[in-house]
């Protein structure tokens, strides 16, 4: 089955943040990064992020 790309910008936890060094950051896992969330998920576990909550 191939992996879903997620698109941090669509996903009701990603969030913008006013650190220059982090300037992205997702609620869901409570972390900043400079990539996408979701790159920094996909690096850590191998798997596409399984928090992707779509926004309204």
């Amino acid at each position: 089955m191939p992996e879903k790309k997620v698109s941090c910008v669509k996903c009701k936890f990603f969030y913008v943040t006013w650190d220059q060094r982090f300037p992205r950051g997702c609620k869901a896992f409570g972390f900043k990064t400079k990539k996408w969330p979701s790159m920094e998920v996909h690096t850590a576990s191998g798997q596409s992020c399984l928090r992707f909550e779509k926004k309204n």
